[in-house]
């Protein structure tokens, strides 16, 4: 098959949280520990990093692994989802693995993926680990898919675990409450691996503790930490609390590797370029002012919605899509009344229809124009706004990856 045969196969065979939400929900590690045994371990030919969380997962791990790469180690990054080419999920150094690795990969295991009915993540997460191995990487960070207790990647011993917030997201797998949330996030929590929390409250404190107590694995809250000083190409407010994280694991890593100050500073500064992370409070444009985030919860909305607000504007207008399974009643009333909507749905098989989000905003006086497209959406906001104004487009990871 060539690339191109090979990842549509991937996604249209196999089960894909990304297409198919909660069908690709795996409940054990079983598949993962039947693969890994099959590929001969490689997750123990690598030292680990694992990150965990419900937001910040992935700018977390990416400045984790810029900063390292800026030590001179040769630093593998396995993160999740991927915006336009599937390749971004893995990569040393910056650099995605290469087509003909992913095409010959599955051209080489494609019968025990078939026979044992392997999902798309854990598929996957065999892949990076594989490719990790084969190109002797000194360190791997490895961003939790979903949850942390039954994910596919939670197979690691790594040096330390990260866990960077708890807000009310997928809650049909993880549980209603955020101790409850906390609890499947905690799953990454190794014996006596350090572990990093970069935020908490009341109730997931206690949660962290008591795993981390069972497991007599350090605990750190990062939280609690003077804030962070150093610049970064990442200028999104919540990543205040990611860059906590980021120093006290760092801090942490310093036994293992030779890691400097000129090293954490250049890694932040250049992470995007270091890692290719895009979408988190990316400008696009300064006239008018041109956001898109990838926040689309209700714990990251607050603070992306809040650092709107701190700009100066003459009118907001806000390109919108979101997923079948969002739960609207909370996303929604984090909107500001005051903006022009521009409601749209991302080109995947669980984007929510732009009728129906028109009609569920309208009940939060939430007022604006259906489009057919994100691109049609992104058109009319363009071609309507004075340099004056602020245009945001967000909602959903697939709504940002359609524009940047």
């Amino acid at each position: 098959m060539t690339y191109k045969e090979t990842t549509d196969w991937m996604f249209q065979q196999l089960p894909m949280f990304q297409m198919q939400g909660a069908l690709a929900y795996k409940k054990d590690l079983t598949n993962t520990l039947l693969l890994v045994d099959y590929l001969n371990h490689p997750e123990t030919k690598f030292k680990s990093i694992h990150v965990a969380g419900t937001n910040g997962k992935g700018s977390t791990s990416s400045m984790l692994a810029s900063i390292l790469q800026e030590a001179g180690y040769k630093v593998g990054l396995y993160t999740s989802p991927h915006l336009k080419d599937f390749r971004e999920r893995i990569r040393i150094n910056g650099e995605m693995i290469s087509e003909d690795f992913v095409v010959e990969f599955v051209s080489n295991h494609i019968r025990f993926f078939d026979t044992n009915q392997l999902s798309f993540f854990e598929m996957t997460v065999g892949l990076a680990f594989d490719y990790f191995a084969k190109e002797q990487v000194d360190v791997a960070v490895i961003e939790v898919g979903m949850g942390g207790r039954l994910d596919a990647t939670n197979i690691i011993n790594p040096l330390v675990s990260v866990i960077t917030n708890i807000g009310l997201d997928h809650t049909q797998f993880l549980g209603t409450t955020l101790a409850k949330i906390a609890a499947e996030k905690a799953g990454i929590v190794k014996f006596e691996v350090p572990v990093v929390i970069g935020e908490y409250n009341e109730e997931t404190k206690p949660v962290f503790l008591d795993k981390s107590n069972s497991e007599n694995a350090r605990i750190y809250f990062a939280q609690d930490n003077p804030k962070v000083l150093y610049d970064c190409a990442l200028l999104g407010d919540y990543q205040e609390q990611n860059k906590k994280a980021v120093l006290q694991t760092i801090q942490l890593l310093q036994s293992h590797f030779n890691i400097e100050e000129a090293h954490i500073q250049l890694g932040l500064k250049n992470v995007v370029q270091n890692s290719g992370l895009l979408g988190r409070w990316q400008i696009l444009q300064q006239q008018p002012f041109i956001v898109c985030d990838t926040a689309h919860n209700s714990h990251g909305l607050k603070i992306v919605l809040n650092q709107i607000q701190h700009h100066s504007f003459e009118t907001l207008h806000m390109v919108l899509g979101v997923v079948d399974d969002k739960d609207l009643d909370a996303i929604l009333p984090l909107f500001p009344k005051n903006a022009k909507y521009y409601f749209c749905s991302p080109n995947i098989s669980r984007g929510l229809n732009a009728q129906i989000l028109k009609e569920n905003a309208s009940a939060f006086d939430l007022i604006g124009n259906v489009f057919n497209s994100v691109s049609e959406a992104y058109g009319a906001a363009v071609s309507l706004a004075k340099d004056s104004d602020f245009i945001y487009i967000g909602g959903s990871t697939f709504v940002v990856a359609e524009i940047v």
